[in-house]
């Protein structure tokens, strides 16, 4: 089983910058890569205050900030990614744009690194299926926020070797995560089921069943969720759910996943919850 000593991350977004944190914490050296500028100092600056945070919890002493800073490489370049032993890619949930980089990836990094999607729902065959190896590819779903979410959804592709799977899952282990192994299928396992009550949640709200606010009282209290769904959907990102339901409605056919209309019209007006401050709640 190939050793993993340094893991690159292609993406630094809200994701992306959340797997660099925890694998530089857990030991690992990171290239973080993002074509944004400033995303990648945003991420290097997000990343800085929350481990001082935890200086002033306690949870760790300042030393540590220090090393886990020094462990974090960040370039616009996908150069730098060509020595990693893992790639993990944490870009939009988009198929066109996770094909791209897969094929770029497969030309870049050294041929017995081993790559993975955290995507959501996209197909980690199709996904392994833009490179050369295959067999390396497998599915690394991070829950979000990253630092603080313990679970990792890992998906083997038709193709995924024993040893590639394996490999990836004592990544996660080390990271502190507990993995689950799911199938191939659109959504896998989380957002199959995540989703659909999700779209039921908006539909209740496009309906006028009740406001915003009393469908996630509702849900919080008469089911002790820890957030309702339409601010969980916020912090999704409401683009992410409909892309997410588009996969799952197009891999299974079935109307029961069909997108609400007032998901589709808040995406196609920019509001996309907590990270452009309204959803279906404001948060500016």
């Amino acid at each position: 089983m190939i050793e993993v000593k340094t893991i690159g991350v292609v993406g630094a977004g809200q994701m992306g910058r959340g797997i660099a944190q925890v694998a530089a914490m857990s030991g690992y050296q990171v290239k973080l890569q993002d074509l944004n500028r400033d995303i990648l100092a945003e991420a290097l600056e997000f990343i800085t205050e929350q481990l001082h945070k935890g200086v002033k919890k306690g949870k760790w002493e300042g030393p540590f900030v220090v090393e886990t800073l020094s462990r974090i490489q960040a370039d616009m370049l996908k150069d730098p990614l060509a020595e990693c032993d893992l790639v993990i890619e944490a870009a939009t949930e988009n198929k066109d744009l996770k094909f791209k980089i897969f094929k770029e990836l497969d030309q870049i990094v050294k041929k017995d690194a081993l790559l993975a999607s955290n995507t959501s729902s996209i197909s980690i065959t199709e996904i392994a299926a833009q490179t050369s190896r295959p067999s390396q590819v497998a599915g690394m779903h991070f829950m979000n926020p990253v630092p603080i979410m313990k679970l990792v959804e890992g998906i083997k592709g038709l193709q995924t070797s024993n040893e590639t799977f394996e490999a990836v899952r004592s990544v996660a282990e080390k990271m502190g995560k507990v993995w689950i192994s799911v199938k191939d299928v659109p959504g896998f396992a989380i957002n199959r089921i995540l989703l659909p009550m999700i779209n039921e949640a908006i539909f209740a709200l496009y309906e006028g069943v009740a406001s915003a606010e009393d469908i996630d009282t509702a849900l919080k209290l008469g089911t002790n969720q820890p957030m309702g769904p339409l601010t969980l959907a916020d912090f999704v990102g409401l683009d992410t759910c409909l892309a997410i339901l588009e996969v799952l409605h197009e891999g299974y056919g079935d109307p029961k996943y069909r997108p609400c209309p007032l998901l589709k019209q808040y995406v196609a007006a920019g509001r996309l919850g907590y990270k452009t401050g309204h959803g279906f709640h404001n948060y500016k």
